[in-house]
């Protein structure tokens, strides 16, 4: 080990460094052993960000916080580091050798040895400077595609644990309500089933790398009023327990999440941050979860400062121990000395440092953190010269080709088609009108959460670390002997229409118009998508609709393509466009990705996560509504969607036919299994997506009108065809009763095989017999799919 980055060791092998005895022997024993002080700095993380010098670092001064003194706070110890490639650029070699430093120094500062856990942002890709940058959630939603998912996950979580990152801030498994809400790009979807599912994968993915997964945000953070950010959620018990809770409640069971964080919003005047029957009563006494709760940002300083449920910083630090958060992120604020000065005057009980003290250093336990072996080097540096750090430049490499085959397949999922007249795939054009804010961009194929949106903003004269090629690069390769003719038209939100007269003018000239619109991520109104970007009305930004009206004018075919964080409204063009190609930020292989659709190259299969509305203003709405929350004579605001939930076209036919079911009735604790042919019929292969929702007519209490319960991917030759079966289980026909259970309903179902969930192909109505059942986190989750060829017609 070199000595700059060496821990002191004793031959000495302490209780709680003796990795043969269980984590709870170790942790007793640690506990035993330290005092109120070095409790409390378990607690709480810093801001720091690494070197690009790879020297130790220094204590990050956020704009939200004052500067720590890391000189006095590193005797106690230190619970966490917060974002130390996720702060500054810097190169991930010299980051590594910093943090490593930083760790040694951490662990020989404290007279336990314990280093920090250090986390960083991975909500579409590890966020640091050169990593890749994958498509974000809404894109992994839209593949429908959770084995996919699960890889990218796996090659995310490599990446980072190999730098010496231990946890990662995703995903985010908030369902949209409000697709006005700027954070939409960060969810997977508009359903709870479909976001369990994918986001389940992404956490055993990330969890298999060895890196802790934290599911966020826990919970109603999307259900916000009017789609604000941090505003209040008005969800009932009911549509928490059944359309926000479930997403965690997979994710925790079958992914083996091993961190939660917790939403900032308050529900019925409860913040989140300091709610124990969330957090500790549900989240621990009933679905056994056993790692840790961290703060979301300041979210402790906020019961204070944004909710006003605590006089002072020591009250706010005990509400939220109360509640069941174990650490304070991203800085230490109340867990430090006034949580010490409360516990010393006895205004907050010992035994609750103690109980989120047991979490935090169980979890160091399991991740080698507490051994006399553990190094602060990690794994990409291991046999590295770091004496040299100027050598060591360039020599790791986050950005790998198999990290960006994964994105490029994972982009290629997940563009929707649509609609289309026939116009697509384009077949030999001679000119092609390339419009719109969006088609020179490099930066409009990533979220706000990929490092040169999130970071990369604040220091303009540092490269992007990555590959961005825009959509008129890869249409110039895919079309190579076309004459490509480029106009902007207007910008993103600037309201500009002093280019619409060269625009019109290019589409006027050409033999197709591909105008491409949509957002442009950013942080707290910095961007028209985002965190802190919330949107008013779902109308395109800016003049982007005036642009496309005045293209779809001509007599040119328009080819729609838009590059966004949220679904938009998209006037007279979901009638008019020739065709309409929908990408929600696929990452830096994702022009690769739209360039391929237009060319008939990759054939669709995407399918929205989210629905796509017909008017601007109709928001919250979601497919997943009950009867009152569709069209009715009663009002004159039709939430009919242009594009439904599940929606997608594809460049062949498939053919749906042969419905079978085993019994027409089944117990409460029962199953049922279902099965049908689906062909393709067209002459290209292709990918189908079998979707089921289940339509409960009667029950005691109103229902949305169908939900998904389960999905399947189909990859189908010309003429080939599939007999899929599925079992359904009667838990999945279970919600939230009158009085606050859980329970399966006798009666009537319709279970629906379905295109989307405006285009059902098939369906079995069948029946639950016997007695009311009450079902809790132990049900049956999922329908399970089967599949085997048919003979060719």
């Amino acid at each position: 080990m070199n000595a700059n980055v060496a821990v002191e060791t004793t031959s000495e092998v302490r209780l709680w460094n003796d990795p043969t005895l269980p984590a709870t022997t170790r942790v007793d024993a640690l506990i035993d052993a330290m005092t109120l002080r070095e409790k409390t700095a378990q607690l709480y993380g810093v801001w720091v960000g690494a070197s690009d010098q790879g020297g130790e670092v220094a204590p990050h001064q956020h704009d939200m916080e004052e500067a720590v003194d890391l000189e006095a706070l590193l005797p106690t110890g230190l619970g966490q580091l917060t974002r130390p490639f996720g702060t500054v650029p810097v190169d991930p070699a010299l980051g590594a050798l910093s943090l490593a430093r930083t760790q040694a120094r951490i662990a020989s500062a404290n007279r336990f040895g314990i280093p920090a856990l250090a986390h960083d942002e991975c909500l579409a890709g590890f966020a640091a400077w050169g990593a890749t940058a994958y498509p974000v959630p809404l894109s992994w939603g839209a593949t429908f595609d959770p084995d996919t998912v699960r890889r990218m996950a796996a090659a995310i979580g490599r990446d980072m644990r190999s730098v010496g990152v231990h946890q990662g801030l995703a995903p985010v498994l908030d369902v949209v309500r409000d697709a006005r809400w700027g954070r939409v790009e960060e969810t997977i979807g508009e359903d709870p089933y479909l976001v369990g599912s994918i986001a389940t994968a992404y956490v055993q993915g990330l969890e298999s790398a060895g890196l802790v997964a934290t599911l966020k945000h826990f919970v109603g953070y999307s259900a916000s009023r009017a789609g604000r950010n941090l505003a209040p959620s008005s969800v009932g018990p009911r549509e928490r327990a059944d359309v926000l809770l479930p997403p965690f409640e997979m994710a925790i069971r079958e992914g083996g999440a091993r961190s939660v964080m917790n939403a900032y919003t308050d529900t019925d005047g409860i913040p989140s941050a300091a709610d124990a029957d969330l957090l500790t009563g549900l989240l621990r006494d009933t679905w056994g979860f056993d790692g840790t709760v961290v703060a979301d940002y300041f979210a402790i300083a906020f019961l204070k400062t944004l909710h006003g449920i605590a006089a002072d910083w020591a009250d706010a630090a005990g509400h939220a121990l109360a509640a069941g958060i174990d650490v304070e992120l991203p800085t230490v604020k109340t867990y430090g000395e006034p949580l010490v000065q409360a516990v010393t005057e006895g205004r907050i009980p010992e035994e609750l440092i103690d109980r989120a003290l047991r979490h935090v250093l169980t979890q160091k336990a399991m991740l080698g953190l507490l051994d006399p072996d553990w190094s602060p080097l990690p794994a990409a540096l291991d046999g590295a010269d770091t004496d040299d750090p100027e050598a060591l430049r360039g020599t790791i490499d986050l950005d790998r080709p198999g990290n960006r085959q994964l994105a490029r397949d994972i982009a290629e999922k997940a563009v929707v088609l649509l609609t289309n007249d026939g116009t697509l795939p384009l077949t030999r054009p001679r000119r092609i009108a390339l419009l719109g804010p969006n088609a020179t961009e490099p930066t409009a194929v990533l979220g706000c959460y990929s490092f040169p949106q999130h970071i990369g903003v604040r220091h303009p004269g540092t490269p992007a670390g990555i590959e961005l090629p825009t959509l008129r690069d890869t249409l110039a390769a895919e079309f190579p002997d076309a004459e490509l003719t480029v106009a902007r038209g207007t910008g993103i939100d600037d309201g500009d229409l002093s280019g619409l007269p060269e625009a019109v003018r290019a589409a006027r000239e050409a033999d197709v118009a591909v105008l491409v619109l949509g957002d442009r991520a950013g942080l707290f109104g910095q961007g028209t998508s985002g965190e802190g970007c919330d949107a008013e009305t779902l109308v395109l930004p800016g003049a982007q609709q005036q642009l496309l009206d005045a293209v779809l004018e001509l007599d040119t075919p328009v080819v729609t393509v838009l590059l966004a964080g949220r679904p938009y409204a998209l006037g007279r063009a979901a009638d008019e466009s020739a065709a309409i190609v929908q990408s929600f930020f696929p990452g830096e292989e994702g022009t690769h990705a739209i360039a391929g659709v237009i060319s008939g190259r990759i054939n669709p299969s995407g399918r929205l996560p989210v629905s796509v509305p017909r008017e601007p203003g109709s928001q919250p709405t979601t497919y997943l509504g009950a009867r009152l929350a569709h069209a009715s004579e009663v009002s004159n605001v039709d939430p009919t969607p242009a594009f439904a939930f599940g929606h997608g076209l594809s460049y062949t036919e498939f053919d749906w036919s042969d419905l079978t079911v085993d019994t027409q009735e089944a117990p409460t604790d029962g199953e049922f299994t279902l099965a049908c042919t689906v062909r393709n019929t067209g002459e290209r292969s292709g990918t189908e997506v079998v979707q089921l929702y289940l339509h409960d007519p009667v029950a005691s209490v109103v229902q949305p009108v169908q939900r998904l319960v389960g999905y399947t991917r189909l990859q189908l030759e010309p003429g080939e065809a599939r007999r899929v079966a599925v079992t359904v289980p009667a838990d999945l026909a279970s919600f939230t009763g009158r009085d606050g259970r859980r329970v399966v309903e006798p009666g009537e179902l319709e279970l629906r095989l379905a295109a989307s969930s405006a285009d059902t192909r098939l369906t079995a109505r069948v029946r639950l017999t016997g007695a009311e059942r009450q079902v809790d986190h132990t049900r049956r989750l999922h329908a399970t799919f089967g599949q085997e060829p048919v003979a060719r017609a």
